[in-house]
Formats: C-alpha cells, sequence, structure tokens
C-alpha cells in the first residue's frame, strides 16, 4: 500500500515537472496510477471481502510512538474502488474534456486549457492523499493525508489562477476546510490521548469515554462537517465550480467531499452513542439535505445545480452513517456507490455540453441534435438514479435508507428525521427533472440565442466514462447481487457482529415502498409547478435575508478577522517597546503557571538560614533604586548591588565557585556599564506621568510573582522525581566521565560543551561587530558624519 502512495506522488511530481511537454497527454500517464491501484485491490479482493483485512505499518516519528498505519478492510476497499475507479474514468474523460475544439461559441475550450498537465499532476497527488485518508488506520496518519487533500483540492480549484475567482474560491475552500481540519487535529489528539491509542482499530475494540473524548468527538465532527460540506460550512463547494469539469466531477462525486462521511461512518460504531455524537450529526444533516435541496431548485447554471444537489446527497449520507446502527450503515453503502456513479456521470455531461455548447446556462439551451442521443440517454439515466426511480441503483440506496429509519429508528428524532429525507428526496426528484429539463428540454426563454442546436456532439472518448458508469447503474440496480459482496464486506467490516440483509431491488410491498410513491407524486408536482415554487423561494429568500447566507456568513467572518488583526495589531505592534517586553513577558510567565496552578502541592521552606532574609532584602532594596533612581550610574550600581548580593547567596549555600563566577561577571558587567554611560547624559530623560503606568506595574507585579512560584515549584519538582535525580547522574560522572573533582567546570566544559561553545561564539559574535562598528565610525573623515561619541550621544 505505501508503494501505491508513493506511486501517485511520483507520478504525479513527475507529470507536473514534464509540464507543457505532455499537455493534456499528462492524464494518459496519470491513469497508470488508478490503473495499478485497482489491479492490486483485484488481488486482494476476495481475502478482504471475507474478512481479512491487509495492513502495513511505517515507523515516522519513534520517540513520540507516531507510525503511518495502513489498514485495508472490506469498508476501505469499497472507497478505493471509489476513489481509483472514479479517478481512472476522470483521466480517460480529461483527454476528451481538454482536447482543443472550435465549438463555434466562444467558449473556454477553443483552445487549449492553460497548465493541464500542472492539473493532471496535481490531480494524480490528491488521489494519493484521498486513498490515505481511508486505508489510514492511525489518527495522526490519517490527519496528514486529510491535509494533503485540503492542499492539493487548494491547487486543483485555483488552477487557472489569473482569474480572480479561482483565487478566491481556492482561498475559501481552504480556509475553511483547513480551519475544520486544525479543529479536528485537536480532537483526534484528545480522543488518542483518551484512548491510549491512537489506532482507529484498537480504539474500536475499546472505545474510550469521558469529558475529553466528548469535547473530542465535536471537534472531529467540525472538521468532518468542513470537508463534506455540511451546514453552516458548505459555501465553498458550489464556489469550486469554478475548476474545470474534471477536477469537479472527481472532488465533488468521489474524493474529497465523501472524507468528511468516510470519517464519520468509521467513527461512528465507536462513538455514535457517546457525548452529542448522534444529535450533532443528525442536525446538521437534516439541515444541510434540505437546504442543498432548495437552493438546487433555484440554480441556472448546471454545474451549481449539481454542486447544492451533491450538498443535498452529502447530508443524506451523514443521516444514514452517522445514526451508528449496521442497517442504516448498510444503506450508506450503496449510497456511497449510487452517488459515486451518478453523479460522476452528471458533473462529466456538463462539461461535455459546456465543451460543446459554449455555455452552462439553461437558459440557453434549447435541446440537442439527433447525434446527442447518447448524451442524452446518459443524463436522464443518470438523473434518474439521483431521483431515486426504480430499478435504478439510486433507488435501491434511498429504499434502504428509509427502511432503515421505518424498521430501526427506535432513537430519538427519529421520526423527525425520517419526514426530513421525505421532503428533501421530493426536492431531489424537482432538481434532477430540473437538471434534464434543463440540458435537453425547453427551459430557455424565447427570443435567446440558440446555442445548443447546432453544438458538436462528443466523441466515443468523451462520451464513454460517462456512459460506463451509466451502465453501472443500471446494472448493479438490476442485478444487485453484483454488489451484494462488497456491501455486506464493507458493512461488517464496520459493525463486525452486524448481519446485513441481502442487497435487492424488491424487498416486497412495504412502508419504504409507499414513501417512495410518495416522494416521486411530491417531486412531480413539484416539477409541474416549477414557476410557482420559484415564486415562493424568492419571497421567502427576500423576507428571511436578514438571515446570512454561507456565502455571507464567510464573507463576514473574514471581515471580522481583518478588523480584529488591525486592532491588535494596532495595540500590539504600535512600536512601543515597553508593550512588546510587557506582551513577550506576560506571556511567558502565564502560560506556565496554569499547569502549575492545578498541581502545586503548596510552598516549601522558604527561609533556610537568618543570612537570606538580609541578603534578600538589600537585592529588593537595590532593584526598587534601580528603577526609582533617576541618575544613570547610580543606577548601574544599584544593579550591581543585586549581582553581588546574589553572589554572597551563592557563598551562604556552600557554592563558593559560582559566587567567584557570578562575581567577576557582575564586575566586568558594571564596568562595560560604566564606559558606555558615561558618553550618555547624566541623568534619565524626565517624562510626565504616563497614563499607562498602572498597567506596566501589574506586568511587573504579575511577571515578578510569576517568576518567584515557577522557581519555588520548579526547585521543589526535583525532590519529587522518582529514581536518581540528573544532579545526582551529574556528580557521579564528573570524576569517572569528565576527569575533574568541579562538577560546575565539568558541566560547563564536557557534559554542556557544545552549549558553552555556542555561548562564546555569540559573544565573540557581538564583540566583533561592536569593535567594527567603533572602528568605522573614528575612521571616518566627513565632518559632516557623526563620529562614534556623537551617535552615542
Amino acid at each position: 500500500m505505501f508503494v501505491l502512495l508513493a506511486l501517485h506522488l511520483v507520478v504525479g511530481t513527475a507529470i507536473v515537472a514534464a509540464g507543457r511537454v505532455l499537455g493534456r497527454r499528462a492524464f494518459a500517464v496519470a491513469a497508470v496510477a488508478p490503473a495499478a491501484v485497482l489491479a492490486w485491490a483485484a488481488t486482494r479482493w476476495s481475502g478482504v471481502v471475507d474478512g481479512e483485512p491487509v495492513t502495513e505499518s511505517f515507523t515516522w516519528v519513534s520517540g513520540l510512538d507516531i507510525a503511518i498505519d495502513l489498514r485495508l478492510d472490506a469498508f476501505a476497499l469499497l472507497m478505493v474502488a471509489i476513489v481509483s475507479g472514479i479517478g481512472l474514468l476522470i483521466c480517460i474523460y480529461a483527454l476528451g474534456y481538454f482536447a482543443p475544439h472550435d465549438s463555434g461559441h466562444g467558449g473556454e475550450h477553443d483552445t487549449e486549457f492553460p497548465g493541464v498537465a500542472r492539473l493532471a499532476g496535481v490531480l494524480t497527488i490528491f488521489a494519493g492523499a484521498m486513498l490515505g485518508v481511508v486505508l489510514s488506520d492511525q489518527l495522526i496518519g490519517l490527519f496528514v493525508f486529510w491535509e494533503l487533500t485540503s492542499i492539493t483540492s487548494y491547487l486543483l480549484i485555483g488552477n487557472d489562477d489569473d482569474k480572480p475567482r479561482a483565487r478566491a474560491a481556492a482561498l475559501q475552500a481552504l480556509f475553511i476546510t483547513g480551519g475544520g481540519g486544525l479543529a479536528m487535529l485537536a480532537g483526534l489528539i484528545m480522543i488518542g490521548e483518551a484512548g491510549g491509542t491512537y489506532r482507529i482499530s484498537e480504539l474500536a475494540a475499546h472505545p474510550p469515554s469521558g469529558s475529553i473524548v466528548n469535547a473530542g468527538i465535536v471537534l472531529v465532527l467540525v472538521g468532518a462537517f468542513t470537508k463534506s460540506a455540511q451546514a453552516p460550512f458548505s459555501s465553498w463547494l458550489p464556489g469550486a465550480m469554478v475548476a474545470p469539469t474534471p477536477v469537479s466531477a472527481y472532488l465533488h462525486s468521489a474524493t474529497m467531499v465523501k472524507a468528511g462521511v468516510y470519517l464519520v461512518a468509521r467513527l461512528a460504531p465507536i462513538f455514535a452513542l457517546t457525548g452529542q455524537w448522534r444529535l450533532l450529526v443528525l442536525v446538521v444533516g437534516a439541515v444541510t439535505m434540505m437546504i442543498g435541496g432548495l437552493r438546487a431548485l433555484r440554480q441556472n447554471d448546471l454545474k451549481l445545480l449539481l454542486a447544492y444537489g451533491t450538498i443535498s446527497q452529502l447530508g443524506f449520507m451523514m443521516l444514514v452513517f452517522g445514526v451508528g446502527g449496521y442497517q442504516l450503515a448498510e444503506a450508506g453503502m450503496v449510497l456511497l456507490l449510487a452517488h459515486a456513479a451518478f453523479k460522476a456521470a452528471l458533473f462529466m455531461v456538463v462539461g461535455i455540453v459546456d465543451h460543446g455548447a459554449g455555455t452552462r446556462d439553461i437558459r440557453c439551451l434549447h435541446g440537442f441534435g439527433r447525434d446527442w442521443r447518447l448524451v442524452q440517454i446518459v443524463a436522464v439515466i443518470s438523473a434518474a438514479s439521483m431521483a431515486g426511480i426504480p430499478p435504478l441503483l439510486g433507488f435501491i440506496a434511498k429504499e434502504k435508507a428509509l427502511d432503515g429509519y421505518i424498521e430501526h429508528g427506535d432513537f430519538v428524532g427519529a421520526g423527525a428525521v425520517l419526514t426530513v429525507i421525505v421532503i428533501a428526496s421530493m426536492l431531489t426528484f424537482a432538481y434532477s427533472a430540473r437538471f434534464v429539463f434543463g440540458v435537453f428540454g425547453r427551459f430557455g426563454q424565447s427570443g435567446e440565442l440558440d446555442v445548443s442546436s447546432t453544438a458538436h456532439a462528443p466523441g466515443l472518448v468523451f462520451i464513454g466514462p460517462a456512459a460506463l458508469l451509466t451502465t453501472f447503474t443500471v446494472v448493479a440496480g438490476i442485478a444487485p447481487a453484483s454488489i451484494n459482496t462488497l456491501v455486506e464486506g464493507a458493512t461488517v467490516a464496520l459493525y463486525p457482529a452486524s448481519h446485513p440483509a441481502p442487497v435487492v431491488l424488491w424487498a416486497g410491498f412495504n412502508q419504504a415502498v409507499v414513501l417512495s410513491i410518495v416522494i416521486i407524486i411530491g417531486g412531480i408536482v413539484i416539477t409541474w409547478f416549477r414557476s410557482p415554487v420559484a415564486d415562493v423561494q424568492r419571497r421567502f429568500s427576500d423576507a428571511a435575508h436578514v438571515v446570512p447566507t454561507g456565502d455571507r456568513a464567510f464573507l463576514g467572518v473574514l471581515r471580522g478577522i481583518g478588523v480584529t488583526a488591525r486592532r491588535v495589531t494596532g495595540v500590539v505592534q504600535n512600536g512601543s517597546l515597553p508593550i512588546y517586553i510587557g506582551v513577550i513577558m506576560l506571556v511567558g510567565v502565564v502560560l506556565p503557571l496554569i499547569p502549575i496552578a492545578t498541581d502545586w502541592d503548596g510552598l516549601p521552606r522558604l527561609v533556610e538560614r537568618p543570612a537570606h532574609v538580609a541578603l534578600v532584602a538589600i537585592m529588593l532594596s537595590a532593584a526598587l533604586g534601580a528603577c526609582m533612581i533617576s541618575h544613570r550610574i547610580a543606577a548601574v550600581l544599584m544593579l550591581s548591588a543585586v549581582g553581588y548580593s546574589m553572589s554572597a547567596l551563592y557563598v551562604v549555600q556552600g557554592a563558593p565557585d559560582l559566587a567567584l563566577t557570578q562575581f567577576a561577571i557582575e564586575t566586568l558587567s558594571t564596568v562595560l556599564f560604566v564606559l558606555v554611560l558615561r558618553f550618555l547624559p547624566r541623568s534619565w530623560t524626565p517624562r510626565p506621568a504616563a497614563r499607562g503606568l498602572p498597567l506596566r506595574i501589574a506586568v511587573s507585579l504579575v511577571v515578578g510573582v510569576g517568576i518567584f512560584v515557577f522557581a519555588i515549584v520548579s526547585s521543589q519538582a526535583r525532590s519529587d522525581v522518582e529514581g536518581p535525580s540528573t544532579a545526582a547522574a551529574m556528580i557521579e560522572g564528573s570524576q569517572p566521565l569528565g576527569k575533574g573533582s568541579n562538577v560546575v567546570n565539568v558541566i560547563l566544559v564536557d557534559f554542556r560543551g557544545w552549549d558553552t561553545m555556542g555561548e562564546i561564539t555569540v559573544l565573540l559574535v557581538a564583540a566583533v561587530g561592536a569593535v567594527s562598528l567603533a572602528r568605522a565610525g573614528r575612521r571616518r573623515s566627513d565632518r559632516s558624519a557623526p563620529v562614534f561619541e556623537e551617535i552615542v550621544e
């Protein structure tokens, strides 16, 4: 498995490096990676489906016990089939999509698409990252691949970087999914630490619990919601439609948007009954399914229609996978396969229409010629599967979901969720019909330019991949036994004790069939009265204009971040050195005090000898004097008194060598201060009382107390360490290892020799720089140029 992931990286990097040499032929090279994955998966198929997963492990950071563990079980195999199967077809489809073609309508494909080889290379790397997500059995490794999909999708969406819309859409997708990924990382760490392991398979065997896990679950779900475009994080997906259609077909049918669904499906058996998991997933999924369906009904751009339809279908997937029961999970497996097939085929149809007619606006499409018959068949069948019409695979998925909620919806809110699914499925039928009538019907207004009746029909390579997916939709719908083994194996992989029912086209006349009939009738009614429905939606949208949409909310967040950043920067980066020092000292002192305050046994004995009181009193008096006195030289002498008092404290504690070192350093520092300060004015520049004086005093007190507490606690903690202390080890190793009886000297010269050499080097560099500046100032002969003494003054 590592070899296959590396193959995607190598092939993708090589294609990007080749650049324009390959052109659109880069997709033929890119097809090697998914084809190799499918061939390898075929050799492991029977064993994995029978419950014998394939595992591999690679130690990444041994000291932190971080490894990349890969595990191919039946559920991962299903996702691998989707990712690589659709990926291979996308590579073939892209060969026709990026072929130069003069449509005569001024479309974007009249010339060679810019950066097509780079697009193919990044798409290959993205596919490898997506495979890493579905194969990872380790939470940190999963996060690494997860973020790699965010980065590569940013490059794919913004491939046409000379267009502001593409750049803005790419940044929006990266901002939302990347932010969710950071939240997810925090949640994964909390879950892994609470469970004592980061392996998903081990967490499934021994699920952790507790408040930390509950908080981690919420953060993980935020990451899943952002990646799968759930409300209120769904605004990035419609914006991503600026990407070329092959990218949209791949990312939004088979890969990126399904990453969050995959994560929810993988973790639902472990955490569905923990904390607020089920409530969050069901509420967010239901809202997303409804909003996506309503927004899809209003779109005139075919890609945007499919984008909002994808949002609705992703909400549907959350509703079936997030409950935590194997009956609904099995319906989710069928829905994953069905959605990947019909949505990829429909996106491909949109690309074909755009390629031939030069537009995706249904108001400009009035029907196509007879040579478009195959495209029409593909579009109608795929849209019918999306609408849930028998005997197609989409119908089976919807039936199993309805039956799961009817027969096994014994949890709170199941009836409400079922109602949402029924209503949203009516909307799905309606926007599926809008897609079909929009492409091949009469949605166009009179007087509009007819750009479709004379459009050039696509070639076999161009329409072939979509036709294959449509064939799969029909075959799997009529003969569901063809996918039954994989679906049942994937369900058992998530729920080992489950007994999934066979996937069948007709399970008898039951309540699910009745609801399906109701959905179809409701969808027909909405389609028939589409104009009044559109008016109602428009009026409701105008009345609810005060409620921010996803796009407005995103822009509002960006503006808020900008305003906050400017205000914070204006305070902490205003050119004031005291403020800089205050912020640094507060952060450096207050943050360590937080864990200290939660685990502190109290103060130890503070005074060991009477001399300590006198010496500390001298140090405090001298320090206060240095702050209050106005004469520079006197202030230096006060600081020296603090240092000499510290030397005396070392003597009292029985460390004369340290006292001698401190005395020598303090004397040298005092001499240097006096030599420099003699060129400056004798007193400090008088300043009026600052309004920030109370704040400065408060910062000083916090820092002083913080350093005091930290010193006390750290010295006390040394005696609590189990086993031999570091000090004892240094004393014992001084003579045999360092050949010296002076422990301090041995530490500085031998044990910490590199540190000491580095400190000496820094001092030498600083001294050389100071001397060079002084000599350069003295050598200058220009009288107008200030000499060193004038600079100092």
